[in-house]
Order: structure tokens, then sequence, then C-alpha cells
């Protein structure tokens, strides 16, 4: 059958196929271990896997390749199961094909036509590669089948599924591939041997397509640092593609939240689908490609010629048509592309059916010939109804003649580009730098009188050779405002820029005082920033994008290429240009980890490892490359070279994206290779870079010298135009293409972030390993269970508020935080203690007592040494942990308002709100700006000291507990015990404690009653109650509602409490007459042994009586082998862990 092209790794695959014919164009083979040499040692293995895997997932044993002429590059056309079936193919394309090829001379335009005519007859065939994932009924069978082996919660939703293999060592394992919106599941069962892998795509740092010696092509996963290979895919591209997909989708949704939010077309994981994916990933393709707001969507393509009338000739490519545009771009990208606004066509024609042409009228009399269009009816009907329905942008336009002040405002805004108020272009200077510069003036005027000017230019070649010689002083703010798409965005949004200054007019923020700090940086040598007039536009736009995103604010290096916008673009254009390089050029670039410039020197490199071969033998380690180009990416040079060589690099930039970074960057070190490999040390290799770069010059800069920044003092060096160099970058590196870098953006990226995360990990687990007894081992892969519980707790549910619990803007330990649900769940999960009952009580419990600022969350270090209390501490720690979580919430409280007295009221104020904003589930609603806020040093400092200096808490510093805490200690004394070996024993040892206590308590009453001079509101064990407190009987049962409650001391349900009777104290709470001997042998709950002269005790006890220290419990239990040999015993942690990491996504609700 026909296939849809795909380019074919050809690296190991002469070892799996045998050429059986070949011509100019095409290649006909048959994979080894069919027919006739299939009994060879290759054909052998070959044949035997393919004999033994499922039919589904065989490799077609025949197949065609088409080679594009004068390269390396094959791509799949069409497989066969028989050697009849693809004889059928190879003879049609003999006879429709090789006769036309013949006559076209370019090598990629023979590969567009075949790639054109192969799509061609897929098309009309009616076949489609994805058939079998259409069909319903299949597909819920199978959703059905996943759910069954993998027991993931039923809100998971199943994308696509592929049959594969998964290679263990050297050997395959052919399963079932299933890709899910949060996890990469595989399962294999065969011969007795099951292979199940259940990876979350937030764990994934590397996603490769690759090839190696068994298999010509492979998928490569790399999850926590071990690798995994899956291959003999049916359609391995596509299901790259898929896998690629989801990746990105589960970094957009946890690590970048800045620009994830309800809004996103896929906001909601559980109705994403494979086609949602597709078209989402193809509509920021076609956004980036052709530079368009983010409202515009891919609505319509067509494949298509357009007669081009200034090189007389046609081109093949295909038309694009969103919402507000009609685009065009050649087969290959690079040879023309055009941009059109549906508001300038008025009409549209149709004067040729026999050749499917049509003509596209445009408004300045001029027109487009498309030819060859399938469905033309359709796309004529098409520009026909959105031509009439696009927003005009009129009212931009119409701006441009108002005057210097906007409405509303009280400062006037720029409406000039500053470099035209301080260096106004001189039309009778006949330097000879004026004269050339006039010459370019006048290049770029024949240019557009050939090719358009304005949105409905034709960007071509000839247009890029203009562009590597430099743009003029005049045009260079038109040409970045066109090249960058800003002119699309500014026009769809008149007026917004001057809305945007009112709303943020005397606003006073963190962002703000960064600006402030930074405005008298921003290229203070020039004299545009000397004066009020640059420095007041540069606060302006600054402050103005720090309001329209706050989640980014302000971000160094932002003033220092808004400083060179503002030169050459008015204050709004400058505005936009920054929208469309924050936003859509260099995404993720100003934020406070800056992934996006990292991801871009993970691409730098590659790029070096690849092209710069002997720089990389002698230089193994290229982290330094990293760290020397940062400010080469932040800034587009502007910060390393001097201003006149460094707008021609914006230039560049802002005509091909980073594509042009990379490749000057990789020119910079090639023109430096060898003084580089006599470098001994990175600060010689700094030194020699820094030189460098101090003598490039632009010769034909007609800045005045007052402005130039290039010196000329160093002799010994050469000067290096920066013209010759951009040519030499773009003549050098032209195989580099866009597409490349984009693919190889989305590859390092997952690198980049989880390399962040395992950074962010080593540091936390080293602060928290110093306090604890937990192994390396151990502590990792609790860190991972508490990291896990963050993401599963958001990964069903839409833009869930838990996600804000992960701040990257925090010190490490802080980064991940969990809240009160999140907690209970992971908790239950590794308590070292079977408790059948009080499990949520208990969670609830220990996160109060965890949380030591009372801020709703729980970091890891908090968690840890809780944990760490309850597997690896003393009895007396464990049992003291115990007391404090059935302490009053109260007590804990005051010990917290203590130690905060020293803060400020506008703090209190704060502590306040969060606490008042904190959810049920413990989630806290903070504000976008949050870890931005202001802090006070000195107070920090302050706070730091006091706790270095408090002394370990002593036991006599707990308060003592009331009765109703008493009894919640008592169950959860016998909840614990519940199921252990020595059940009944410590059931007696209980019973035997509690008799005790009760004693002793009667014993001090007694004393208090007989001394009149104390009474009971001096003593430390009295609660502050009406005089007029009923006396209640031991024998009374306990109210149901009071199990585990806890009740503040204020509450009136005290006094109508009953006092515990000692049956009230047994893990059942059933209420029981006292006798004086125990329950019979086998009794699970006995009843507590009562002292033998229970008939000279009193028959009441008051409430505000009774009462218990922590020093009575601890002593009372010590004198109990049972319960202290049950606390020592040594916890299997390993276990209890090994148990977390399987149940705990079954453990979601």
């Amino acid at each position: 059958m026909w296939l849809k092209p795909e380019e074919v790794l050809l690296k190991n695959a002469l070892k799996l196929w045998v050429t059986e014919k070949s011509n100019d164009y095409f290649v006909l083979q048959r994979r080894r271990g069919y027919g006739e040499d299939s009994g060879g040692l290759t054909g052998l293995l070959v044949g035997t896997l393919d004999t033994v895997l499922d039919s589904t997932a065989k490799v077609a044993p025949f197949r065609i390749l088409h080679q594009t002429p004068d390269s390396q590059l094959y791509w799949s056309v069409a497989c066969g199961a028989s050697l009849e079936e693809i004889l059928q193919h190879w003879d049609w394309l003999q006879q429709n094909i090789i006769r036309t090829l013949s006559v076209i001379d370019s090598g990629e335009d023979i590969t567009s036509f075949v790639q054109g005519k192969i799509r061609g007859l897929i098309a009309e065939e009616g076949t489609s590669t994805g058939d079998d994932e259409e069909d319903p009924k299949r597909f819920r069978e199978t959703v059905l089948c996943f759910e069954r082996l993998f027991r993931l919660p039923q809100r998971e939703k199943l994308v696509t599924y592929f049959s594969c293999s998964y290679w263990r060592g050297r050997v395959p394992n052919q399963g079932w591939i299933y890709l899910s919106t949060n996890f990469l599941c595989f399962y294999s069962y065969m011969l007795g041997n099951e292979v199940k892998l259940v990876f979350p795509w937030d764990e994934v740092s590397r996603l490769e397509h690759t090839s190696n010696v068994l298999l010509a092509e492979s998928i490569r996963v790399r999850v926590r640092g071990e690798d995994h290979f899956f291959s003999m895919f049916l359609r391995l591209q596509q299901t790259y593609l898929i896998m690629q997909h989801l990746a990105d989708y589960a970094i957009m949704r946890f690590f970048e939240k800045e620009t994830f939010n309800t809004e996103h077309p896929l906001a909601n994981p559980l109705h994403i689908t494979q086609r949602a994916l597709e078209i989402h990933a193809r509509n920021q393709s076609f956004r980036a490609f052709f530079r368009l707001p983010q409202e515009e969507n891919l609505c319509e393509v067509y494949e298509s010629i357009l007669w081009l009338p200034f090189s007389h000739m046609n081109t093949l490519g295909k038309i694009c048509v969103s919402e507000n545009y009609l685009c065009f771009a050649s087969q290959d990208g690079s040879q023309c592309h055009l941009i059109l606004p549906l508001w300038e066509v008025f009409s549209v024609e149709l004067p040729d059916h026999s050749t499917h042409a049509l003509t596209v009228c445009i408004r300045g009399k001029r027109a487009l010939r498309l030819s060859e269009v399938r469905d033309l009816e359709r796309l004529a009907a098409t520009i026909r109804r959105k031509c009439g329905t696009a927003g005009s942008p009129q009212h931009y336009f119409s701006n441009q003649d108002e005057e210097g002040v906007m409405v509303g405002q009280s400062q006037a805004v720029s409406t000039e580009a500053l470099m035209n108020v301080f260096h106004p272009h001189d039309a009778e200077n006949l330097d000879p730098k004026m004269l050339k510069e006039r010459m370019k003036e006048q290049s770029w005027q024949i240019h557009f009188a050939e090719y358009g000017r304005g949105t409905g230019m034709f960007c071509t070649k000839k247009t890029r050779d203009l562009i590597v010689r430099g743009v003029p002083e005049t045009l260079r703010g038109e040409l970045w405002l066109l090249f960058s798409g800003a002119v699309h965005d500014m026009t769809s949004h008149p007026g917004y820029y001057g809305r945007l200054l009112e709303e943020c007019m005397g606003s006073s923020s963190l962002a703000c005082d960064e600006i402030e700090r930074d405005l008298h940086r921003s290229l203070p040598e020039h004299p545009a920033f000397q004066s009020d007039t640059g420095i007041s536009a540069l606060r302006r736009v600054l402050t103005a994008y720090a309001h329209r995103n706050p989640k980014i604010g302000y971000c160094q290096a932002m003033n220092i290429l808004t400083s060179v916008l503002l030169l050459y673009a008015k204050e709004e254009e400058a505005f936009w240009l920054l929208v469309a390089v924050c936003e859509r050029m260099l995404p993720d670039y100003f934020n406070r980890r800056i992934i996006g410039a990292l991801v871009d020197q993970a691409v730098f490199e590659e790029l070096i490892r690849v092209h710069l071969t002997q720089l990389t033998e002698h230089m193994t380690d290229l982290s330094f490359f990293s760290s020397v180009s940062l400010s080469w990416f932040l800034t587009l040079f502007i910060g390393v070279l001097p201003i006149e060589s460094a707008v021609n690099v914006v230039d560049c930039f802002f005509y091909d994206g980073i594509k042009a970074i990379l490749q000057l960057g990789l020119a910079v070190l090639y023109y430096n290779m060898d003084n580089l490999l006599c470098c001994n040390d990175d600060a010689e290799a700094v030194t020699v870079l820094n030189r460098f770069f101090d003598n490039v010059t632009n010769k034909d800069s007609p800045l005045p010298a007052t402005v130039q920044q290039a010196s000329a003092n160093d002799k010994s060096m050469q000067k290096v135009d920066i013209c010759n160099l951009i040519k030499e970058a773009y003549e050098k590196y032209v195989d580099i293409r866009t597409e490349e870098v984009e693919t190889m953006r989305k590859r390092n990226k997952l690198y980049v972030i989880q390399t962040l995360e395992d950074t962010t990990k080593q540091n936390v687990l080293r602060v928290v390993a110093q306090d604890v007894k937990f192994s390396a081992a151990q502590l990792e892969e609790l860190y991972m269970l508490f990291k896990r519980q963050h993401f599963v707790s958001c990964y069903w549910s839409v833009c869930n508020p838990a996600l804000q619990n992960h701040d990257p803007s925090l010190p490490y330990i802080d980064q991940y935080q969990l809240g009160q649900s999140q907690f209970s769940s992971l908790f239950n999960m590794l308590q070292p203690w079977t408790t059948q009952t009080h499990t949520y009580t208990l969670a609830q419990s220990a996160f109060r007592i965890l949380d030591e600022n009372g801020d709703g969350l729980v970091n890891f270090k908090e968690f840890i040494n809780g944990l760490d209390t309850l597997y690896n501490r003393s009895f007396t720690e464990k049992l003291k942990f115990l007391f404090k979580m059935h302490l009053q919430p109260g007590a804990q409280e005051c010990k917290v308002l203590k130690s905060s007295r020293s803060i400020p009221p506008a703090e209190d104020h704060s502590f306040s709100t969060r606490l008042s904003d904190s959810t049920e589930d413990g989630v806290i609603r903070r504000c976008p700006e949050r870890g931005r806020a202001k802090v006070d040093l000195q107070e920090y400092l302050k706070q730091w000291q006091e706790d270095l200096q408090q002394r370990e808490e002593s036991i006599k510093d707990l308060p003592r507990i009331n009765q109703v805490q008493f009894i919640g200690l008592t169950k959860t004394l016998y909840a614990v015990f519940h199921g252990n070996e020595e059940e009944e024993s410590l059931y007696h040892a209980v019973a035997r404690v509690t008799s005790l206590l009760l004693r002793m308590e009667e014993v001090g009453r007694k004393l208090l009653e007989s001394n009149p001079l104390k009474t009971p509101q001096t003593t430390p064990t009295t609660i502050s109650h009406s005089t007029a407190q009923p006396e209640v009987s031991l024998t009374s049962p306990t109210s149901p509602k009071t199990e585990g409650a806890h009740v503040p001391p204020e509450s009136p349900v005290i006094q109508r409490e009953t006092a515990p009777s000692h049956a009230d104290i047994t893990p059942n709470s059933i209420s029981r007459p006292s006798t004086p001997t125990s329950s019979p042998a086998g009794t699970s709950s006995p009843t507590l042994d009562t002292p033998t002269d229970t008939s000279s005790s009193p028959s009441t006890v008051r409430v505000e009586d009774w009462s218990f220290s922590f020093e009575q419990i601890l002593a009372s239990l010590l004198n109990e082998p049972s319960v202290v040999r049950f606390f020592e015993r040594a916890v299997d942690t390993d276990t209890l862990i090994a148990y977390a990491c399987k149940n705990q996504l079954k453990d979601t609700h």
C-alpha cells in the first residue's frame, strides 16, 4: 500500500534489507529472512523475530524508497506483504512518475513532486493510516484492557495505542504501548514472562528517534536515568510525534504555569485526544513559522502552485488559511513565503477551471495567481467568506497621525524612534558611509517595488541577502516590526498600549522597583538614555509589559533589549516588538529559571558536537560554552558586541529567529578555533572571546563616533566586520534548518527541565540528610514519592489550585509542598502502623504538627522529619509525637504566634490572609506574585538567630492533656496495636496504665480538696468553666460524637461530656461495667483492669480536675515492657516505601 512519505534512517538498515531493484529515483528492498537468503544467520535472526512477534507489529517484508538525487535522504513511499503487491506499485511508478521526474532539474523539487503525488494517491484511494484507531468498538475494548492491566484511575484518558517491541537487553518483548494523558505504559506477556511498565510523562528526561545495531529505527525513552527502547512500530514517526506531544503537554501543565491557564485549548486533561494534540501542535507550528498572533489557528491547508511575478516562474507550496490571514510557503520553506491579511483582499476570481486556478485580487492593484488547487471551489468560498469578516486595522492606522500625547496620559508618549530624535537623518551628508547607507536604501526600495512592501511582501532568498548586508537605519524599525510579526499583534489590538499605560499609571510592585533600578544601566553611554526622554520611554514600555504579563513581570536583560528597540521603533512599536520576543520568538527566556535560554544552550552544545568536532575533542566538557554563551542568547549579542554591530545581529534574529543566533555563535567559535585550542583553562578562553568581540566592527555604520562603542586601541587583533561574520555564518552553516532547530528544542527541553528538577532534589536531600536517619537511597525514594504525590493530585483536574504549591522561585526546600489532602494520602501509606480506625484523624493531626508556620502546606523537610520520628527515633520521641497529635490545636497555635510576635503588622495581616484563603484540602489561594514580595532580610536573620539559639524542646514544656484528648490518645494506641502478635498483652498494658493514671489523678484531687488554701482555679490543671459543673459517672458511656474529636476547652460540649469509664477506653469504645478482673482470654477488646479497692474510689469525677502530663504517661508506659518493645521495634522502611510506590496511584480519588 502507499505510505505517507516519511524520512528513513539507513545507518544500519542495510543489515536488515536487501535491494532487489533500483533506478535513479527509487529503490525496491526486501527484508532479510524472506525469500532466497532466509537461511543465513542474519536472515534467520530477522525472520525469527518477525515470526514470533504479533502480526500487527511486523515490518512489511517489501518496501519502496524514494531517494533525493545527489543526497543521502530516503523516503518510504510504499510497502507490501508480498512481492506481487510491491511490484504493482513499482510498475506504476515506472510508468507514471519516472518520465516526469527526468525533466525536473532540482533534487528538492523532485522530492516535493513525489511526496505530493503519493499524498494525492492516498487521498484518492480514501485510505488513512489511522483506520484502526478510528474504530470505536475496538478502541473501547482497548480502554477496558488498559484499565484492567494497569489499575489506573478511570479518569486517566487513553489517547492511543500501538503494537511494538520493548527491548530488555538484546531480547525483544512484543506487546502493546499505551499512550495516555499522564503516563506511558507498556504491557507484554510471552511464554510466562510478563513485562509491565508505567512511566509518568513528567519524569521523562529524553525522548529520541534513534537507530541502533539490531534495529534500524527505535524510540528511546529515558526515565530517572534509565534508557528504554521501543521498536518495530508499523508507523514509528506517527508514534514518536504523539509521544512528543504528550511529553510537551506534561511540561506545559506542570512546569510552565506562566503560559498554561484555563483558557489553554488543552486545559482539560479529561478531554485530550490524539486529534486535539495534533491540531494544537499544527497550530503552534503554523503561528511560529508565519509569526502570527496567538489567536490565529490553522483552518485549512491546500497544496498549490503560486506564480511569482518577480521571477516569472511557478513554485510549489502550501496555502494556509487562518481566521484573518492567507499564507503561502514554498515546499522547502526558504524559497518564498507570503503573509496576506484577508482584509486586504477585495475579490476572488476563477478564470480557468481546467487548470484549477484562481486569482486573489488585493488592494493596491496587486493579485496572486494560484493554480493546481485540488479543491478550488472550497478555497475560493473560504477566502470570500473570511475576507468579509476579517478585522480591519483602520483604528491602528488612524492612530499613526495622533499627537505625541496619548489620551488620559499626563506624560508625553514618544511617537518617534529615539534614533530619529537624537541622530536625525541628514540627506545632504556626502560622507562615504552615508553614501553606502543610501545605496542600501535604494536596494530596499527596488526590492519593495518588485516584491511588495508591508504585510503582503514576498520574502525570498533575496530578502535574506539584503538582511545579511545590513538594514538601513531608516528602515530598521519598519522591517523589525514586519519580520517579527509584531505588526500583526499591533494591528489586531488597536489602542491596547494606551490602555495599559492608563491602568498601570502610578502602580507600585516589585517589578516596578526592579525596573527603576535598571533604567540607568541600559546603554548608559548612548545620548538617548542620558536624557529623560529615553529613560521615560524605557520605563513606560517595561512597566506596561510587566502589567500585561505579571507572571513574567520584569527580568534582567529585558531592559537592554528594549533600549535597542526604542532606538529604531516608536514607543508602541517597541512594546509590541518586546511582546513578540518574550512570548513567541524566545519563549521561557525571561523568567526566574530562564528555561528557554538553557534549552537553546543545550541545542547550541549539540550543534557544536556536530559542526565543531575538533573543538569537541579538545574540550570534552562543553558546559563552559553554556556559561559563556548565556549572555549571547539573553541579549541577542547586544551585551557583548558594540551597539553598531549588534543591531545587524538583531536584524537577522527578527528574520530567521533563534537559528541566526545559533549560526553566529558557531561562526564565532570557528573563527577563534585555533586560539581556543591553545587555552589551558576557562579564563583564557573567556579572554580570547572577549578580545574578539571588542574588535568586531561595522565599517559601514553611519552612526556618529560618539555613539559607536567599538574600541580601536588593540593593534594586535585583526578587525572583523560584522557583515562578513554574519555572511560566513549563513554560508558555512546553511544546512541548519528552522524545523531542525525546533525539533532539537523540544528534545532538549525535557532534558533541561529534568536536570533542574534533579538539581532541586540533590539540594533538598543534602539539607535533609543531616537531620534524619534514613539512607541516601531511602531518602531519594521518599522524595520522589513526595514530589509525585503533588503531581498525582493534579493529573485529572483542570488547572488544579494545588499546582500553585509548586513554586520554582522559592528556596529549594519549599519548591514542592503538599496540602492537607495530599499529605493525608501519602502519610497513610507510609505510616509504620496498620491503623484500621482513626486513619484520617491521625493524618490531620500529624499535618497540624508538621505545618510549623501554619500556612496550610508541608514541605519535604517537615514531612521527612515527622516520618523519621515515627520510623527511627526512640520510644520517648515517638510517644511525644503521638501525645502532641492529640493536644488542642490552640496550644500549638499559641506557640507559633509567640514566635511571630516581632513580625510587623503588615506581615501579620498577610499571615492571616493566607490562613483564611486556605481551602478544605489545604491548598493556598496565592496571588500571582507569591514568593516575589519584598523580603525583610533583617527580620529573617533575626528569626534565624532565634531558631539557632532555641534549645531543644523539653518534655516539661508540653502542656497537660485533658479528658477528650486523652481518650483520643488511648484509642490511637489501641488502633496502633491492632493486628500485632502481642495485641492482647498490649491492650492490657494500656488498660493498666489508664487505671494507674486515673487513681493518681483521684489521689491528687483528694489532696486538693483536703487543702482549703488551694482552689481548683489556682492549679495548672484546672479548665476555665462555670462553677456549676455537673458531676458525671465513671460508668457512663462516652458520646460517639466525641470519638477522636478535637474540642476546644471553651466548647460547651465539655460541660455535657461524661467522664470515661474503664470500658470507654477500650478499642471499640463499648460501655461496660468496670470489673476487678481482666477479660477472658481470647477477647480482642478487653476491659481495663481496675484497682482492687474500687469500692473506696469515688463514684464521680469532676471534668476540670481530670488531666495528665506527658511525664506521667511516659513514666507509666515505661513500666510496660510490651509497649516499649513495640515502639522500639525496627521499622521495615524499604517494604513500606515499596508499598507506597505500588499503591500511590490507586489511592487517588
